[in-house]
């Protein structure tokens, strides 16, 4: 069985914005018409470059969307915290902020912190080939935070303008839509903000599942490391518009 959605993927304007851009395109995606710059605007930014996941859901849930985030970065979530009667992970999150000193974790904990007062959902499941099917085949679109170094096979990355460099270098995280699968082949159909990239295979490829989980649990090393679910707001009818097809 193969699922397949049709994902419409403009070029990113620039090396930071893959997050809002692959945003854009599951808005596009599920009908709304957003210009991508407007996207790209409200979508916070970091200080060093680049966004976070929770800052991309919360730009869909002020505009209706429902969302879900399935975490895997163990720098920012102790796996005991989703554990049944352990209580309010904002508490958790809020306490962790008081005994770690590191910036980028405290700008992350708030992001979740907003993330989930806007009233996103976080997760906590295995990483397996089977979960990202489950919402494929929904029609749903996956927007993911992943190592672009682990999913292009490319050398680590240095300096401001991100040169190649597999001394100095290091990870570089990146954004990405999964918009399909093939079960007998083990492929996952991607569509990429970065269409000239190291792939070669321009804005829409297929990567093989274990390739794809790899890097999605590497993108811990920059505070990605997670899955974006976002449900569309339903049109009259109770229906939301998709573009998907199944075999």
């Amino acid at each position: 069985m193969e699922a397949r959605l049709h994902m419409e993927m403009l070029p990113q304007p620039d090396p930071e914005a893959c997050g809002p851009t692959a945003l854009h395109a599951v808005y596009r995606y599920y009908g709304e018409d957003v210009p991508l710059d407007q996207v790209t605007a409200e979508v916070p930014m970091l200080e060093g470059g680049g966004t976070l996941a929770p800052l991309i859901a919360c730009h869909a849930l002020r505009r209706g969307y429902g969302a879900v985030i399935f975490p895997y970065d163990l720098q920012l979530f102790d796996p005991t915290w989703f554990l049944p009667g352990r209580g309010d992970i904002r508490e958790r999150l809020t306490a962790q902020m008081k005994v770690k000193a590191n910036p980028k974790l405290h700008v992350a904990s708030r992001a979740y912190l907003e993330y989930l007062d806007l009233g996103g959902e976080l997760r906590y499941e295995d990483l397996t080939s089977s979960l990202m099917r489950k919402y494929l085949v929904r029609s749903m679109p996956i927007i993911t935070g992943l190592s672009a170094t682990y999913l292009y096979g490319s050398a680590r990355e240095f300096g401001p303008d991100s040169d190649y460099d597999d001394l100095r270098g290091e990870s570089a995280g990146h954004f990405v839509v999964l918009c399909g699968y093939h079960r007998e082949n083990r492929t996952v159909s991607v569509a990429d903000p970065l269409q000239v990239n190291p792939a070669g295979k321009g804005p829409h490829y297929e990567v093989g599942i274990n390739r794809v989980l790899c890097a999605i649990l590497l993108g811990v090393l920059t505070y990605d490391g997670n899955l974006l679910i976002l449900k569309p707001r339903e049109e009259k009818g109770g229906r939301a518009r998709v573009h998907a097809h199944h075999r």
